[in-house]
């Protein structure tokens, strides 16, 4: 049978005057009230995803499949009822839904012909008698009616379980052209539904050069090079519907410095010659091939992939790590730099796992929740099902329980405001009319709720410079001020941001030595204003020796005090690969505190200086020595410390 187009769902114009109730059913007044969006279609401003006003957007949700695999269906409605789960979730906070699909199943529908679903109509007798894209487009109106937004992925070229495995976007009878063709029906068919704002046009492209086939990313039209592909897809999609979010994974392999796809993979399992990263997490080619849309790359989002040693065991789970580590080896230089360089929003389609069976995943998966929560990342959390066989899910076996730990650690990384969830729909608060948990778009901007947040951060104070060594110098500043709350602060060096923490405070690595750098500091608030940069702070790292590199640390501890003085000694330690002659360590201390005597050192100019004595200078690599010093005034903590080895 000939299935109609949907229709759009959206809410009369003359309709959208009309107070929303918050919780307790009282209404606003339509007189306070600035008249919302007509629709919730959305778009990007730098780094943020924003609705049709300019108001960012947080989009925070969870994976559902089932539609992918061989059921074309939604796993679950075997034994559970639709509506039932669709509610819990916007209930609970979910306001996105990532629907995993296959482009057999799009071709299919457009050709309308349909494999019967595996659907139990006991348990959902709603669906009696429905096709499967029928029963995806009931779907979309629970989605309407509870406030949720759908986000399509085309999972796998094929409908199969395991049609994921499969690296490029074609296979068998499925050819890049319906591939493209696929996507396009998609864009006419829901065109004018804003349910769907957005698509991920294909899960986890990747491959190796050892592999038959292989998605790569350069700047080339072959068939396998995926940055190609997305964008070819992109056009042809938005030429049709010029609203939906296109999001673009990433590979999985990219060529090292001095390296060309043509390399050989010497080693298959961690080549030299190439950057490993997880299915889809490697976007590390937007750096030298960006995607290009043209007039509409305001609808370009990125979106990476991530997930824990449960998963699989990656090189740097081998060593001890933590959320610092994993931003700067494995986060920042794969997609993380994208967000912080203001190049584009990200998506993180996928990450999750299971809990309380190895220390390192639960370590992992609360580390990556951090990093989404302090950016405001956008993010579906995979997995609702529970059917997931190396992760689990939101739900426990029954498709009707939910674990109620995995969902707390989730819940930090779902949008919330003054204690409601929020929906990305602008009349239908998150959880339905009459929800007590959620709230609509409408309601978090100006339709009866709080105006949305458009006032940046002071400027953080000028950094100051503590430990330097030849590669490293540690920095630290006054914090910035905001009318709603500091999230965090950006670092620049030279202009450019390394580093992104919670913190005032942060250490820059990877310096060359004797070279000099500018940091400067910016702070973002929970709605991604971003203030002014702080004054610039130029410093010049330690000498490295030849064959080797130098640098020390100088760490000062209070042994004594008393009524208008103090005894500090401190530890100089050579923290580089080679053996040091002499040692500098200089600070400046407050006025009103001056170093009276000192021993195993000799005291300098300018400021605070303290040169190594005769017999304390020459330190191997890794050794330490130490001096001491009484003060007279308050045992102040040092400022501008630095430590140079020679």
């Amino acid at each position: 049978m000939t299935v109609q187009p949907s229709r759009s769902r959206r809410v009369a114009a003359a309709v959208l005057g009309v107070a929303l109730a918050l919780t307790g059913g009282s209404a606003v007044p339509t007189a306070a009230a600035a008249a919302p969006p007509a629709s919730d279609w959305l778009h990007v401003s730098g780094n943020r995803i924003v609705d049709a006003a300019g108001s960012p957007v947080w989009l925070t949700g969870t994976n559902w499949f089932g539609f992918n695999a061989t059921e074309r269906v939604f796993h679950g409605l075997w034994s559970a009822n639709i509506t039932q789960i669709t509610r819990q979730m916007a209930q609970r906070g979910i306001n996105l839904v990532r629907v995993p699909i296959s482009t057999q199943l799009l071709l299919e529908w457009k050709a309308g012909t349909f494999v019967a679903p595996n659907v139990n109509t006991y348990a959902n007798p709603e669906l009696t008698g429905l096709n499967s894209l029928q029963i995806f487009e009931y779907w979309l109106e629970l989605c309407e009616r509870f406030g949720i937004k759908v986000l399509l992925d085309v999972h796998s070229a094929e409908a199969d379980n395991s049609g994921h495995v499969h690296p490029v976007w074609w296979k068998g009878s499925i050819t890049p052209e319906h591939f493209y063709q696929a996507w396009e029906w998609a864009a006419a068919r829901w065109r004018n539904d804003d349910t769907i704002v957005a698509f991920d046009l294909k899960n986890e492209p990747h491959g190796t050069p050892n592999d038959p086939v292989r998605a790569k990313w350069d700047g080339s039209t072959d068939v396998d090079n995926w940055k190609h592909t997305a964008e070819t897809a992109a056009k042809r999609i938005l030429a049709i519907h010029p609203e939906v979010l296109i999001l673009v994974e990433g590979n999985e392999v990219y060529p090292r410095e001095g390296e060309t796809w043509n390399s050989p993979n010497t080693d298959p399992d961690r080549s030299p010659n190439y950057y490993y990263n997880w299915w889809g997490g490697n976007l590390r080619g937007v750096q030298d091939h960006p995607i290009n849309l043209g007039a509409h790359q305001d609808q370009l989002v990125y979106s990476p992939h991530d997930y824990g040693p449960l998963v699989f065991n990656q090189p740097w789970f081998d060593k001890p790590f933590d959320k610092t580590t994993l931003t700067d080896d494995v986060w920042r230089p794969n997609w993380f730099y994208l967000h912080e360089n203001g190049t584009a929003p990200l998506l993180i389609g996928e990450w999750g796992g299971r809990l309380g069976q190895d220390a390192r995943q639960d370590k992992w998966m609360t580390a990556l929740r951090d990093l989404i929560a302090e950016n405001q990342l956008h993010q579906t959390f995979w997995v609702l099902n529970p059917n997931s066989g190396d992760t689990g899910g939101l739900l426990l076996d029954d498709w009707t329980t939910w674990d109620e730990q995995k969902y707390a650690l989730l819940k930090p990384a779902l949008w919330q405001y003054q204690g409601k969830f929020v929906g990305l729909d602008h009349q239908v608060p998150l959880g339905g009319d009459g929800s007590t948990t959620g709230i609509s778009l409408g309601q978090r901007y100006g339709d009866g709720g709080e105006p949305g947040d458009t006032t940046a951060p002071t400027a953080p104070g000028q950094p100051t410079a503590g430990t330097i060594t030849a590669n490293s110098v540690a920095l630290s500043w006054t914090a910035a001020t905001d009318n709603v709350g500091v999230t965090g602060y950006e670092v620049l060096r030279n202009g450019t941001v390394v580093g992104t923490v919670s913190a005032t405070g942060y250490t820059a690595t990877g310096l060359t030595a004797n070279t000099a750098y500018t940091f400067s500091v910016r702070a973002r608030d929970a709605a991604g204003n971003v203030s002014t940069a702080s004054a610039g702070r130029t410093v010049t790292t330690g000498s490295g020796g030849g064959g080797g590199s130098q640098g020390c640390t100088a760490t000062f501890k209070t042994v004594g005090s008393w009524s208008g003085g103090f005894q500090m000694e401190v530890a100089v330690a050579n923290t580089g690969t080679t053996a040091g002659s002499g040692w500098t360590v200089n600070w400046t201390y407050p006025s009103g505190t001056a170093v009276v005597s000192l021993w195993n050192g000799v005291l300098g100019t300018p400021a605070v200086t303290v040169r190594n004595a005769a017999h304390n200078g020459a330190l191997a690599a890794g050794a330490s020595t130490s001096f001491g010093f009484t003060g007279s005034g308050p045992a102040a903590t040092p400022g501008s410390l630095t430590c140079v080895s020679s």
